[in-house]
Formats: structure tokens, sequence, C-alpha cells
């Protein structure tokens, strides 16, 4: 008889969010995965909104998953949002469902604390939004870190931002978060812009989410259009990438991924380069590589997946 692993626990925290909504979805689709819960902050919208967006993602499947809302700013540097890139609402485009409950109310990085202290070693953090809520935990309860067992971030670049020339957005809205964590010591896995920006979500990779029949396949193809909208105009590409669900996608289908260890250091200097994720490609430094750096994404096998996923909500 086959021997099957037991699931996986793993924490979603982000900022839906078009693309975080999708890797809620992905991830609750994946028996290989037990979420714990989604822990939400600021960052695309803020808090209130992108907590409700969480709500509404879940209720969309009926999931009882617990939310926790978590940080509604930065440590030290004034708030971003991107209602630019997901309209008012944080996830503009289709008809979503009213959410019918709240988030817990215990705080996102005292929930992230007490999840990974009840299970030392096992817990994955797969933040896709600001580090904020993981900085704090990291911060008020420095002895977690040895206990979880990988951090997967989508965020960062090892070339260009997206939001600045130099930053992408999620490091951008608070780079201190994100240099506490990429110093703590924590195994570290970063999708950063070069390797999401291989992953487009083509009208005909939309119209194969929207064939699946299903009100999830319509509600997620709705998402990919209204998400394309800023992509084809900013850059002219023939849809938006879907940046967050390969962190999920990661831990089902490593295979997907080609990644190299490089030592990466985010600029705090509050200059023209701050949010930066200066990553050590060629280990100029001589440093002890810190993270993973996501460098090559099988985009066809990545959609396949995610449709096949998105077909058993």
């Amino acid at each position: 008889m086959a021997l099957h692993s037991a699931p996986r626990p793993v924490i979603l925290d982000g900022d839906p969010g078009h693309d975080d909504a999708v890797n809620i979805l992905l991830a609750h689709a994946s028996p290989e995965l037990e979420v714990l819960g989604v822990s939400t902050t600021f960052g695309n919208v803020g808090l209130e909104r992108t907590t409700r967006n969480a709500l509404v993602t879940l209720a969309l499947i009926g999931s009882e998953t617990p939310v926790y809302a978590g940080a509604d700013r930065p440590l030290l540097v004034p708030r971003l949002s991107a209602e630019s890139v997901h309209g008012q609402t944080g996830l503009d485009g289709p008809l979503l469902p009213t959410p019918t409950r709240q988030a817990e109310a215990l705080h996102a990085a005292l929930f992230i604390i007490e999840a990974v202290r009840s299970r030392p070693g096992e817990v994955t953090l797969l933040p896709t939004g600001p580090l904020t809520n993981v900085a704090l935990a990291l911060r008020l309860a420095p002895d977690i870190a040895p206990l979880i067992r990988q951090i997967v971030w989508m965020g960062g670049s090892l070339d260009v931002g997206n939001w600045t020339p130099a930053a992408e957005f999620n490091a951008l809205c608070d780079p201190h978060a994100a240099q506490m964590v990429f110093s703590s010591g924590v195994p570290l896995v970063m999708f950063g812009l070069n390797a999401t920006h291989q992953a487009i979500a083509t009208p005909e990779r939309i119209a194969d989410v929207r064939a699946l029949g299903t009100d999830v396949g319509e509600v997620v193809a709705g998402l990919l259009e209204f998400f394309a909208e800023h992509h084809r105009e900013r850059y002219g590409w023939n849809g938006g990438p879907l940046h967050d669900p390969l962190t999920c996608a990661y831990l089902l289908a490593p295979q997907l991924f080609g990644t190299q260890p490089m030592y990466v250091e985010v600029d705090t200097g509050g200059g023209p380069s701050s949010g930066r994720t200066n990553c050590d490609l060629w280990n100029l430094t001589g440093k002890t590589p810190n993270a993973e750096v996501a460098m090559t994404v099988d985009a066809d096998g990545f959609y396949r997946l995610l449709t096949e996923r998105l077909g058993r909500l």
C-alpha cells in the first residue's frame, strides 16, 4: 500500500488583491496543503478591504478557514496602495459574494506565533504582500525563527522594479520588514518579478479557466480579465502575470521552477533605490546565501496545474 504524507501546514499571509485571491483558491483546492489560516495586511488596498477580500474569497468556496487581520501600515515608511492596479475594492471585476462572517479577534502576527509554536518545524508561511506581519511575529517572538519550516514570499526582483525603477511593490511597501525577514535565518524562497513576469494569464489561459464551467472558474476568469487591463496599458502585454499563486504552486510542483541560492539584501536607505532587493547573483560579496531566488517558471505547466486545481472547487 502506498504511503501518503500528511498535508503540509501553511499560513497564507497577503493583501488580496486579484492574484492573492487566486492563491487562496489554489491552496484550498490542494489536498497536499493544510491551510491553518489566512492573515491579512495592508498593501494592494487598505487592511479593512484586504481582510474583507479574504473573507469574500473564502465565501466563494464555502470555506470556514479563519482570517486574521494584521498590520494596517508599514513599520517606518508611509503607506502605499495599488488601487490603480486592483481597483477601489482590491477585487474589482467579477460579481463576488458577500462575506458571511468576520475576521478573528487575534492579530495576525500573534496568530503566526501561536501556529508556529504549536507545530514546531512544520509550518510554512506563504506571504504574498508586504512582510510586515511576518516581521512583527519574528520581532515579538524571536524564538519562532528556527521553528518555521520555510517562507515562500512573492516579492522583490532580481532586476527591475514595478513601482519604482528599482523596487517591486511588496518590498517597497515595507522595506524594513523585508530586510528583517531576509536576515532572520529562516529558509526563504523569493518569487520576484523576474520569475512572476514569466507567468502571463493570456486570453487563451483565461479561456481555459472559464471553460471549467463553474462559479469559481467564472469568477477567476473575471478577476484575470480585469487584472490584465493595467498590464496591457503599462507594459503592452497580452495579459497580467499571476504573481502570488506561484508561491503555492512551488510547494505543489517544485519541478516547475528553477531557483538559485544567493545573498539578498533589501535597500532601506530611503533614496531612489529604497525597497530594491539586491540579489548577489554572482556571489560578489562572498556572503552566505540567505534565499533561494526563483529564476525560471514553466508557465504552461503552472497554468495546467492551476486550471486543474480550480476545477476541483
